[in-house]
């Protein structure tokens, strides 16, 4: 039911946007007057920082090395919060007003389906580099890539580890009832079920600052040995403490949603310290530590995934446009051969614009992802 009213408020979209630039406009490239090579940003509200903090390291990174023919980069970043639908309006700015020459989209699923819709009508690239919606993949829109493995690999990589590697079977699925982390569960039940393994057990909760102690006890008296989680981080570290009150001693795994550090901090999140987490990339590389050290020097705190996956995104477009020149078209060109080297690790598309290659697990020790103990 869910998806199909976000499927029907896609189609309303498609006739709104109808009504804020015609086809001919939507075909218009911007012209090589500007001072600047613009790439926009959208963000979810004004309080989401890491998106655009890691953003602003790849633009400086980009300057100092030259910028684009002598032409500095600039990010032009705007918020979506607000009513439903502002996502759309922003992103259309971003495209006729900024004059941008691709937007990226530190956002949720919901909202990445909006930009989609405005980079397909505007022919201009998209790159998601937060939301890991399968769907956004399943429209083959050539102007849509994403920086994020989606949920179902990510569901590839848990039933790997969990069934086939540990062993474990009688697992327990934990998520919130938000759009995200209830889409990233069921995609992971999907998986499951493909694969012929024994179906987890489902439990969701309303209220992220709840006691979990009833899900707890459920948990201990179906004999669950492993539990995933999947939601934000605030509730996620709040069901772990209660874990340990309760001296429960099931292995715990989190998806990627739990290194959102807009919603808690790298410090906080110390607290996954045994659990097992999805993540791309080995961040404990030479490539990841050095971006660690130069954003607390920056920024003073640690940066998370949001931040991570941030600044390969706009490190990817700066590559971009610098092999195909100022033409939208040949920057989306250059993306589906692109072979980049990130923090996250290495970055390729296939012909939907998901990411290639297979999702890693990783261990969170002192803050930083490191490849788990096998």
């Amino acid at each position: 039911m869910k998806l199909r009213n976000l499927l029907f408020k896609v189609c309303f979209l498609q006739v709104l946007l109808g009504s804020i630039f015609h086809e001919s406009q939507a075909r218009q490239i911007p012209p090589d007057s500007d001072s600047t090579v613009k790439i926009g940003l959208l963000i979810p509200d004004s309080n989401a920082l890491s998106a655009k903090q890691g953003a602003e390291m790849a633009i400086e990174k980009a300057n100092i090395n030259g910028g684009y023919k002598g032409k500095p980069f600039q990010l032009v970043v705007r918020s979506m919060e607000g009513p439903w639908g502002t996502g759309s309006k922003q992103a259309v700015d971003l495209i006729f007003k900024e004059n941008v020459w691709a937007i990226m989209g530190s956002s949720d699923g919901r909202n990445g389906h909006l930009i989609e819709q405005v980079s397909t009508k505007a022919r201009i690239v998209f790159l998601s580099v937060w939301a890991s919606d399968p769907t956004l993949a399943q429209a083959f829109v050539p102007w849509y890539f994403s920086c994020v493995p989606t949920d179902l690999q990510q569901a590839d990589a848990f039933i790997n580890e969990i069934y086939n590697k540990r062993k474990l079977n009688k697992i327990a699925a934990v998520s919130d009832e938000g759009y995200d982390s209830r889409l990233a569960m069921e995609s992971f039940v999907k998986k499951v079920k493909i694969n012929g393994k024994t179906e987890p057990i489902q439990l969701l909760y309303n209220n992220p600052v709840q006691d979990f102690n009833d899900l707890l006890n459920k948990i201990n008296k179906g004999g669950v040995d492993g539990i995933i989680l999947f939601g934000i981080p605030s509730a996620s570290i709040k069901f772990i403490e209660q874990m340990e009150k309760k001296k429960m001693k099931q292995t715990v795994f989190g998806a990627i949603s739990l290194l959102n550090e807009d919603e808690s901090s790298m410090q906080e999140q110390e607290d996954y310290r045994n659990m097992i987490l999805f993540v791309s990339g080995n961040w404990s590389s030479p490539k990841g530590l050095a971006f660690r050290k130069e954003y607390q020097r920056l920024y003073g705190n640690l940066p998370g995934a949001v931040a991570a996956y941030s600044y390969d995104g706009i490190s990817l477009l700066i590559e971009a446009v610098r092999k195909a020149g100022l033409n939208r078209e040949e920057i989306q060109k250059s993306l589906t051969k692109t072979q980049f080297e990130g923090v996250t690790g290495r970055i390729q598309f296939d012909d939907k614009g998901k990411r290639r290659g297979a999702a890693q697990l990783m261990e969170l020790k002192n803050g930083v992802p490191v490849p788990g103990e096998r």
